[in-house]
């Protein structure tokens, strides 16, 4: 097998939920006609603010939630990497004492 055959794939569920961890936060804030409205209002202030106040902590929820995400998926990558370059240096060591 050639090493673009045992490659992994480079769009992965993982990968796919890491960029829609970071992407929530820009459409949330962007699509400004969802919240663009005075009612409900929270404790005195306005939707269109306690929104967007809303949004501080959420984004860094989903920020972090997508760091820990990449790490464990690098980590992953790691392992596998190794973990075939090791089957594959054995397997070659066995065809040379063959």
């Amino acid at each position: 097998m050639s090493d673009e055959e045992t490659r992994e794939p480079v769009v992965t569920p993982v990968r796919v939920a890491i960029a829609l961890c970071l992407i929530a936060p820009f459409v949330a804030m962007l699509w400004v006609g969802s919240y663009a409205k005075v009612d409900p209002a929270f404790i005195g202030i306005p939707f269109f603010y306690w929104y967007q106040m809303l949004w501080v902590p959420l984004s860094a929820a989903l920020t972090v939630t997508a760091y820990k995400l990449w790490q464990r998926d690098q980590r992953g990558r790691a392992t596998g990497s190794s973990a075939s370059s090791a089957s594959s240096a054995s397997s070659a060591k066995g065809g040379a004492s063959e």
